[in-house]
């Protein structure tokens, strides 16, 4: 274990470990497109309209996740907002949530890893997570699943209190779990429930097996006498308000074609055959991944204990149930993160059996590949965002430095089959690749922010939106940034007709500009063109050029 984590207060140090590798880019980063920009737009219309049941995006119902986050995010934004605090960059009142269920997950993964791996592994399992890639991304955004990763962590770790010491586990530690699992459905419907009723059901069905009657005391110990009642109090007034207010359109969109289009198909373009999260956990999971292949053997010799029963039972089922679905996005796996590292935090930390020295060479080999997507990521992207040679290409630099420092501090160590030390170094190195790429590059890529730009131009015009619509770049950010009022119009000829009753400014896409122009022209509408942006949609993944162009006065 890396001597900085042998601390008499371990829990304020992996507070503070958490500030130096979450704070670049929470304040800087502008909002993204587009999740995060949707989902802050919902809260944001909440606040506005004084609707905290239905959830919008300007005018369309935004019927795919519970209102769990939204509700998080609320007090936050209307206290920065009183207090006026924010003003510049107001994407980071709502990713506070975020912010505090990684924090949760970090402080929970220590607390309950104590009685599953012993306290000095679940004191570096905690840190392994806190760095890990995956998270340090995820808090950075406003959205469900860092929050989701901290109520899972909390109803994961009361979920192996009961099946440790059945008789020991209280009722106020059941309720506490039924929370927890009511707070994972509001926050994203049926994931903590998933992940928790599946491990139940592999610890009832080995108990089973093996004809273990103590194995199945943790199911009486949950009392869910007491515990369904709590999670029908929690959960049932939101939906039973939802489904009057949409008139059933909400489980209609949610599960039917929201959830059931994931589970059946792929929903927006993110397929991927199964072993997709499997490949990508290197980096997802990176640093760690260091000693992730090391760790196998760990891996299989957990089935042995009931501790290690418990861990495998948190990741196994779960991880084939993501695998299997033909929908997949990088972060599904992030709420088996806490007891994977647990087992790898475990195998560092064993003296008596060290990895064969191909296992901790395969790890390196994983952990350079993933170091290198970064560093050299980071190089390449200014090139790729913004074509030409200018001072944005140099912003790309001290992430390719800060890979080169720690591949120099890791990997001979790595290679040599010192794992335990090779990860300590690339745990308290991390930090500089992080601060290098999400404090002193990505946020200074002009070419990656539109909307910023564009509300910059608008910024007296159109106050809240009002008299301002876009077509052919309609990325939510533009909505949450210019001002809820914006309209995303179908197309040139709609764009036109806007201007002719009234509308002021309309942004253009350069695909659609001549066409725009032809039917302004015919509608009699007077314009200038009052900007020229270029930039990249992330959403979309391309180079855009747009015009801004104002409707004149009649003369």
């Amino acid at each position: 274990m890396p001597r900085l984590l042998r601390t008499r207060w371990p829990r304020g140090f992996l507070v503070l470990f958490c500030v130096i590798l979450w704070l670049p880019g929470f304040f800087s980063l502008p909002p993204g497109d587009r999740d995060e920009s949707r989902f802050a737009q919902a809260t944001k219309q909440m606040l506005e309209s004084g609707d905290v049941i239905r959830i919008q995006n300007g005018p369309e119902a935004r019927n795919l996740k519970p209102v769990g986050i939204y509700w998080a995010q609320l007090p936050f934004v209307a206290a920065a907002e009183r207090l006026g605090l924010g003003e510049a960059n107001p994407i980071w009142r709502y990713r506070l949530p975020s912010l505090l269920g990684a924090l949760l997950a970090v402080l929970a993964t220590y607390r309950f890893g104590i009685a599953l791996v012993g306290e000095g592994a679940a004191r570096l399992a905690a840190a392994l997570l806190a760095a890990a890639l995956l998270l340090v991304v995820e808090h950075d955004i406003a959205k469900t699943d860092a929050a989701l990763l901290g109520v899972t962590t909390v109803a994961m770790g009361l979920l192996s209190r009961a099946w440790l010491d059945p008789a020991g586990f209280g009722r106020w530690q059941a309720a506490l779990f039924w929370l927890a699992l009511a707070a994972g459905v509001l926050l994203k419907g049926p994931v903590t429930p998933m992940v928790a009723g599946l491990s139940i059901m592999v610890l009832a069905l080995a108990a089973l097996w093996r004809r273990e009657r103590e194995g199945l005391a943790c199911l009486a110990s949950l009392r869910p006498k007491l515990g369904v009642p709590i999670f029908l109090a929690v959960t049932l007034p939101w939906f039973s308000a939802i489904a009057i207010a949409t008139h059933g359109a909400f489980f209609v969109d949610s599960l039917g074609h929201d959830l059931g289009g994931k589970i059946t198909g792929v929903s927006n373009g993110h397929g991927a055959p199964p072993g997709t999260h499997l490949l990508l956990l290197p980096l997802t999971l990176f640093p760690a991944s260091l000693a992730l292949f090391a760790a196998l053997p760990a891996f299989w010799a957990a089935r042995k204990t009931r501790r290690g029963q418990f861990l495998l039972a948190w990741i196994v089922p779960s991880w084939l149930v993501f695998e299997a679905a033909p929908t997949k996005l990088p972060h599904y796996p992030l709420p088996l993160f806490p007891a994977i590292l647990m087992i790898v935090a475990t195998s560092l930390l064993a003296r008596e059996r060290p990895a064969p020295l191909w296992l901790a060479r395969l790890s390196a080999g994983a952990f350079a590949l993933a170091l290198a997507v970064l560093g050299v990521g980071a190089a390449l992207l200014p090139f790729f965002v913004a074509p030409g040679l200018g001072r944005a290409n140099l912003y790309g630099v001290p992430g390719c430095l800060a890979a080169a420092v720690i591949a120099w501090a890791v990997m001979p160590a790595a290679w040599a089959g010192d794992t335990r030390v090779a990860t300590g170094r690339a745990l308290l190195l991390a930090p500089l690749l992080y601060w290098a790429v999400l404090e002193a590059e990505l946020p200074h890529l002009d070419a990656l922010w539109i909307a910023p730009r564009v509300a910059a131009v608008l910024a007296g015009r159109t106050p809240a939106g009002e008299g301002f619509g876009a077509i052919g770049y309609q990325e939510p950010s533009l909505r949450f940034v210019v001002g809820t009022k914006t309209r995303f119009l179908t197309g040139p000829g709609d764009a036109a007709r806007f201007l002719a009753d009234g509308g002021r400014v309309v942004l253009v896409d350069a695909a659609e500009r001549d066409a725009f122009l032809a039917a302004a022209n015919a509608l009699g509408v007077p314009t200038t063109p009052i900007a020229t942006l270029d930039g990249f949609d992330l959403g979309r993944g391309r180079r855009v050029t747009l015009f801004l162009y104002a409707r004149l006065p009649a003369s």
